[in-house]
């Protein structure tokens, strides 16, 4: 929330200059000792020592806890740090002080090689307060065992510690994910004013409190005005850590803050959820107030409880809704499975990614493509968005409930997108989903002007100041959303770990299907290369034998008999020539292709002068707008790629006028990104051979590169095999590109390809001398 944010950067601006851990002092209503629990030398010890003992301050200092504690106490206590306790432990003492036996309840805890010990003035335990003790919290255990709802829960337990304590105000105080706090629930004497609703800023408790909080079972502060103890040590600029002490006195400002609220004497009880700080049970009286060690223990015990019930009641809700999302996610995930295409997958049923997460519109960004479902922002605003995300993405994830104090440009479509959730599926691919939620407006109720107060102090610097009033202060928020919930970071992060393994898994089979067809495909090759090595004897063999018939017997034969063995030669010489052509493609499938650095300018140059020479009837011009790049290539095969789409670009051409455009698209021209776009193609040329002849219709084109296809007769446009555009087809994909074609039927051809090759600036830089490098390459 802004408001959060602004008031935390004050505080951080401007912090309490109390040092809270190391105060230097305790409340007055017990005496402190922190002793070496090897040698139980006492080397703190709290100035109102003599107001509860027989000794002073000064006097026990560097003394042994001997000089208090009977044998038997210190053997107790040794039992005790034998046991080494992580929590503080409560224990009984009888002293003597003059005289007579004086009980005291201590609290003991360790902290920085020292043992603490905070006594209090305590009446003696009986059997009976102990059994009445335990039948308040068995009780209470059965009844919030039946509680149903949390609100419920809430207000039975603040009820439960008011009448146990005796408190006017009893609050349950919970944090949202800003810091900010709600009251939940309220028990209240009828003179005491309610907070029931109402919000508290995040600066009121500052991390560094809520710290403390979390670390304390509780909190007490029996008077406000009390007069701090200072702390007396052996070594004077040694300072000791009271985190852990329950006579820890309160910071200036949070006395004036608790005298703003006209409260004497507060407890505060932690409620932790799942390990995290979920709120407090706050206590206030009007007059000082002290608790017992007694009632204490039996409110922290309480406490727990109330946590183990709230865990319950709020994993319960919880798990109802992260139920539906998993049936959503489980739903959503089978379709995708089951699909060839994931963005197709990813879309419908569209309703099943919105009610994953609840939300009113979604995009699917697959390589750059922005498929939307739902109320979204425009295309160019979410592109826009993704530029500037980029950064932002932690953990594969980004989102925010109010986009538009984060990112201005928001602010033109917040009314359907104020809030936004970003999932990062595939950085390198660029694979993300995005849901949005619409503009959603509320009125927040205040515990008082939000607004922190900036006020001098004695020395004339700046300081923060409790604000004076906690009256009903209202603010309304707009261009905010429904906040993301927990489980909606949760599920989406399953979906992407399900997507990435459907992914996987889906790659795998591809390679394995891939190196399954290699296999097959090599198998074929030789296949291929075999039958076409061995049909060509016989072969020669049936047209040796019909010549010879017609040259030795030409009189034992009938015209007809002569036409037909004529038929029988010109039909075996077709036959020879189909299988030299399989025989060639098969050795391309055989053979590795062997790159070097080549000027594809020199190869166009060559093979167009060979097609003028065997076209001098017509007029034919070549056309290239711009000299080709210098590549890595086979010159050998890539030239008959060259001449085999050059020769049907002039081949298939009635034009008395044939023309030929030679070029290539480069990634930065504008022809380039749709055409890139609509076949995939990633920073790589595109080449093309674009003519003026007959074209071809729209449902032959997925024909033309099959082996011996012709889309016409034998013999018309000069006759042939049907296997060129089927090799040509071969050479580029040997080189890790594709070829797919164009065509307006009628008015002419565009065929495209890739070569999956780029020249560096070393290998142009091989090529010095440009004659000596055409007379190396067959120039």
């Amino acid at each position: 929330m802004a408001q959060a944010a602004k008031q935390q950067e004050l505080f951080d601006r401007y912090p309490e200059g109390f040092p809270v851990r190391t105060p230097g002092a305790i409340q007055s209503h017990g005496f402190l000792l922190a002793v070496n629990p090897t040698t139980f030398v006492i080397e703190h010890v709290s100035q109102n020592v003599s107001s509860y003992l027989d000794q002073t301050a000064e006097k026990l200092l560097g003394e042994s806890l001997h000089f208090i504690f009977s044998e038997q106490q210190i053997l107790d206590l040794e039992a005790i740090l034998n046991k080494q306790f992580h929590t503080p432990q409560t224990h009984h003492f009888a002293i003597e002080v003059q005289g007579k036996q004086c009980c005291f309840s201590a609290l003991m805890h360790q902290i920085e090689e020292l043992l603490i010990l905070e006594l209090e003035p305590t009446e003696a335990k009986s059997k009976q307060n102990i059994a009445s003790f335990q039948e308040v919290l068995e009780d209470a255990l059965m009844q919030m065992q039946q509680v149903t709802y949390l609100r419920n829960l809430l207000l039975f337990f603040v009820e439960k510690i008011r009448h146990l304590t005796g408190f006017e105000r009893v609050l349950v105080y919970r944090f949202d994910r800003d810091g900010v706090g709600i009251i939940e629930a309220e028990s209240k004497a009828e003179h005491m004013t309610s907070y029931l609703g109402l919000h508290f800023p995040n600066v009121d408790i500052p991390v560094s409190a809520r710290e403390l909080f979390q670390m304390n079972a509780l909190r007490l502060i029996s008077d406000v005005e009390d007069e701090p103890i200072p702390l007396l040590a052996l070594n004077d600029s040694e300072l000791l850590d009271l985190s852990y002490a329950i006579l820890r006195p309160p910071s200036p400002c949070h006395v004036q803050y608790l005298q703003n609220m006209d409260v004497a004497a507060s407890m505060v009880m932690p409620l932790i959820k799942d390990g995290q700080l979920w709120g407090l049970i706050n206590c206030h009286h009007s007059s000082p107030k002290h608790i017992p060690c007694d009632i204490r223990t039996a409110c922290v015990f309480l406490g727990k409880l109330m946590c183990l019930e709230l865990n319950n009641k709020l994993n319960y809700t919880e798990l109802q809704a992260q139920k539906q999302q998993q049936a959503y996610l489980s739903e959503f995930i089978e379709a995708i499975a089951q699909a060839d295409d994931l963005q197709t997958a990813l879309t419908e049923p569209d309703q099943t990614l919105l009610a994953l997460i609840d939300a009113h519109g979604a995009a699917i960004c697959l390589d750059g493509e922005i498929t939307c479902i739902g109320k979204t922002p425009e295309i160019k605003d979410i592109r826009d968005f993704l530029s500037w995300a980029n950064s932002k993405i932690e953990n594969n994830i980004f989102y925010t409930e109010a986009l538009a104090e984060e990112y201005l440009p928001a602010e033109n479509f917040q009314a359907i997108a104020s809030g936004i959730f970003l999932l990062q599926i595939s950085k390198v691919r660029q694979y993300s989903i995005l849901w949005f939620r619409p503009e959603v407006s509320q009125t927040i109720k205040w515990a008082g002007e939000p607004e922190a107060q900036l006020v001098k102090n004695d020395d004339g610097d700046l300081e923060l100041s409790p604000r004076r009033s906690f009256e009903v202060w209202k603010e309304t928020v707009h261009h905010r959303s429904l906040p993301w919930r927990d489980s909606d970071i949760k599920i989406a992060l399953e979906l992407r770990s399900s997507l990435v393994g459907i992914v996987l898994n889906k790659a795998d089979e591809l390679a394995n299907l891939n190196l399954e067809l290699q296999r097959s495909n090599k198998e074929l090759d030789s296949f291929a290369y075999a039958a076409s090595h061995d049909l060509q004897e016989p072969l020669r063999g049936i047209y040796n034998y019909a010549n010879l018939m017609i040259r030795d017997y030409p009189d034992a034969l009938e015209e007809e008999g002569v036409k037909r063995l004529a038929t029988i030669m010109k039909l075996t010489q077709r036959m020879q020539s189909l299988i030299e052509a399989l025989l060639y493609f098969s050795r391309l499938g055989q053979t590795e292709i062997k790159r070097q650095v080549t000027d594809l300018n020199v190869i166009l140059s060559e093979e167009m002068n060979l097609l003028q020479l065997n076209h001098e009837q017509a007029i034919t011009e070549f056309v290239i707008p711009r000299s080709l790049p210098i590549v890595k290539v086979d010159p050998i095969v890539i030239r008959e790629a060259f001449s085999n789409l050059l020769n049907n670009a002039l081949k298939y051409n009635t034009q008395s006028h044939k023309l030929v455009e030679i070029g290539y698209l480069a990634p930065d021209d504008d022809e380039f990104g749709v055409i890139a776009k609509e076949h995939h193609i990633k920073n790589q040329f595109i080449y093309y051979v674009k003519d003026n002849g007959i074209g071809i219709r729209d449902r032959h084109l997925h024909k033309i590169f099959t082996l011996f296809k012709r889309l016409h007769g034998r013999e018309q446009f000069g006759g042939g095999t049907g296997v060129g555009l089927t090799i040509t087809r071969k050479i580029i994909e040997h080189h890790g590109g594709t070829i797919w074609v164009t065509s307006d039927y009628g008015k002419g051809s565009t065929f495209y390809f890739t070569l999956n090759t780029s020249c560096s600036e070393k290998a142009a830089a091989e090529i010095s001398d440009p004659d000596d490098f055409q007379k190396k390459n067959g120039g």
